[in-house]
């Protein structure tokens, strides 16, 4: 099957604290955080059922080298991201953070 890759609003501003907070620590470690982030979201296209199902519909995609994950459901032909979160994050606000953005 074909699908097509698609991001709520939300997850620019994710992104972008994750690219600001690298690259203060480091000068282009943001943009390496930019690349990756880029690669495993399109990585999702080749095969999303490979990624476990963690908060309901919700399954999860680890970056390489970032502790982040990726988070996204299936609809149909479209895989949609709802949250970019560092993997720190309480496991259970991140379950009530995806479920006030899913509405």
């Amino acid at each position: 099957m074909t699908y097509t890759l698609r991001f709520i609003p939300e997850i620019e501003e994710d992104v972008i604290n994750g690219y600001v907070w690298y690259e203060a620590k480091s000068r282009g470690l943001g943009e390496e955080f930019l690349r990756m982030f880029y690669a495993c979201a399109n990585e999702l296209l080749w095969n999303p059922l490979l990624y476990p199902i963690v908060c309901q519909d919700f399954r999860r995609r680890l970056l390489r080298r970032f502790p982040y994950a990726i988070y996204f459901t299936i609809q149909d032909d479209q895989i949609i991201v709802f949250g970019f979160f560092h993997c720190a994050r309480n496991p259970q606000a991140v379950n009530e953070e995806l479920q006030h953005r899913e509405k």
